[in-house]
């Protein structure tokens, strides 16, 4: 018995390793794509507009050689090899999900009709660098497995937050009044930034989930940035 379990650890130390160096990568070109949308709304740069597509499409590829290779090399692991192979399955879900949403801002801010309000570029400019540093932390924490790291991910989703209600409060009445096309695109905007800071903060928990040892399920986030 103690000889198999060897010869699993062995031949399953490719597989994490492989997987693992996937999720690091997506986790980079998602970072990408939040400093891209920067340069997006601040110069209108075509090319940073197909740079943040381009990183939807690499992160879509990862999650299919992830769905590809992760069934096999679950069956080669042991219980906790398993689990890091099933954090990497919830990583890459998560990081698909925020290139969507960076995408789909991208290209929302691509169909207004007039040049995007100075007041909110500054907002989504605020959004996208917090996304951009949130990003930055879970790669560290993930690569690291650093608890500190995770929790700075934690603190600083309530700035995308505070800046997605600045946008909501500033146009509800607008869209209320007038119905202007532009403003529902921007409020979608907001939301998709709101949605991927989400998506972060999910990644940081399964982090901890990774360097604790235990499910976060029914631990409030006030309590994982406190503790």
């Amino acid at each position: 018995m103690k000889r198999s379990r060897t010869r699993k650890n062995d031949s399953a130390t490719p597989s994490i390793k492989g997987l693992s160096g996937m999720i690091s990568r997506a986790c980079l070109i998602a970072k990408d794509a939040a400093f891209n949308i920067q340069d997006y709304i601040e110069n209108s740069s075509s090319l940073a507009l197909v740079a943040v597509k381009q990183c939807e499409k690499e992160l879509d590829e990862i999650e299919r050689e992830v769905d590809q290779l992760l069934p096999a090399a679950i069956t080669e692991v042991t219980e906790p090899e398993a689990r890091q192979l099933l954090a990497c399955l919830k990583f890459i879900t998560d990081l698909e999900r925020i290139g969507d949403l960076l995408s789909s801002a991208a290209h929302g801010v691509h169909q207004l009709t007039s040049a995007l309000p100075r007041q909110d570029a500054a907002l989504f400019l605020e959004m996208s660098r917090t996304l951009e540093k949130m990003l930055e932390a879970v790669h560290r924490g993930f690569v690291n497995r650093d608890e500190v790291a995770a929790k700075l991910v934690l603190r600083s989703d309530s700035e995308i937050d505070r800046a997605c209600h600045q946008v909501f409060r500033h146009h509800f009445a607008v869209v209320g009044t007038n119905g202007t096309s532009d403003s529902g695109r921007i409020l979608l905007i907001a939301q998709a930034f709101e949605r991927a800071g989400d998506h972060a903060k999910n990644l940081a928990e399964e982090i901890i989930h990774l360097v604790r040892g235990h499910s976060l399920r029914h631990t409030s986030r006030a309590r994982l940035k406190s503790d």
